[in-house]
């Protein structure tokens, strides 16, 4: 098990600017989006235009993730991705959005979901979730993965491979016709196996023109979650798998979530489009 000591605040750097040119998302400079009344399934024209938001996401995320080792703040992390999706035309789509300051989440160890990147110092052995979305042609896509930071134990290399595999399962899970806690069933049998436990409070969602559209992704067994999947639909799924368990705290900030254990925690994620056998990744690099 890791010695790291545990995480605390930094500070903020000034908000990055988004050249004029580049579209804004409606909820930007509002305390929350208006509500997506939308439908769930897509057309084919969305979701040619979720496949571009997708990879510029994609992008972003690896261009950042190259840069994390020891002795890097995640602020600088953030300034890469949002210079990358600004580069291409694209929105940072975490920045405004519920007045959420910075351009991507870093959560670090254990963080489990929106950690705000600031001067925290990357220290080697740590692990660190990128949760990176772009915003480009009135569309959002949105993935996250979790990055080994120089020499990490085994019991959390283990973890990350374990959370990367149990969306792998549940990706491939996606069938229509199913009902959606076919996914949080495959995601929480798999994370049982080696005694994690699965967050349940924070979920994956429906995305479109919509960052988040109202549809609710169980990564736990839900029997709730009995929406049937349907070819068109477009949602993510972002299993959070811990160490411990799954309860959390969160900071003052109003945003950062840390398990009530401080365990460690990763995460993994993609958006997808349903198809007529099963689902297409729409966050591919």
């Amino acid at each position: 098990m890791s010695s790291q000591s545990l995480l605390a605040p930094g500070t903020l750097s000034p908000v990055r600017s988004v050249p004029a040119s580049i579209p804004r998302p409606e909820y930007v400079g509002k305390d929350a989006p208006t509500p997506y009344t939308g439908p769930e399934v897509q057309d084919a024209d969305t979701i040619e235009r979720m496949r571009i938001a997708g990879r510029i996401a994609a992008q972003a995320m690896e261009a950042a993730a190259e840069l994390i080792a020891p002795g890097v703040t995640t602020d600088e992390l953030d300034r890469v991705a949002h210079e990358f999706m600004c580069d291409h035309g694209a929105y940072p789509s975490t920045l405004g959005y519920r007045r959420f300051p910075k351009s991507l989440c870093s959560s670090v160890n254990e963080v489990i979901c929106h950690g705000i990147p600031d001067s925290t110092v990357l220290r080697d052995g740590d692990i660190v979730n990128l949760d990176v979305t772009a915003y480009i042609n009135g569309v959002h896509g949105d993935n996250n993965a979790t990055y080994l930071c120089g020499d990490v134990d085994e019991e959390s290399r283990l973890l990350v491979e374990r959370t990367r595999e149990s969306l792998n399962r549940a990706i491939k899970a996606v069938k229509p016709g199913r009902q959606i806690n076919i996914i949080g069933r495959v995601i929480e049998s798999y994370a049982k196996r080696f005694g994690y436990g699965v967050v349940r409070d924070f979920t994956g969602h429906g995305i479109n023109s919509s960052f988040h559209s109202g549809l609710i992704i169980p990564h736990y067994d839900s029997p709730h979650a009995t929406t049937v999947i349907q070819p068109g639909m477009t949602f993510t799924i972002e299993p959070m798998l811990t160490l411990g368990t799954h309860e959390y705290d969160m900071w003052e900030d109003g945003w950062t979530v840390v398990t009530k254990d401080r365990r460690r925690t990763a995460q993994f994620e993609h958006t997808l489009v349903v198809t007529d056998t099963g689902a297409e990744i729409l966050t591919l690099p």
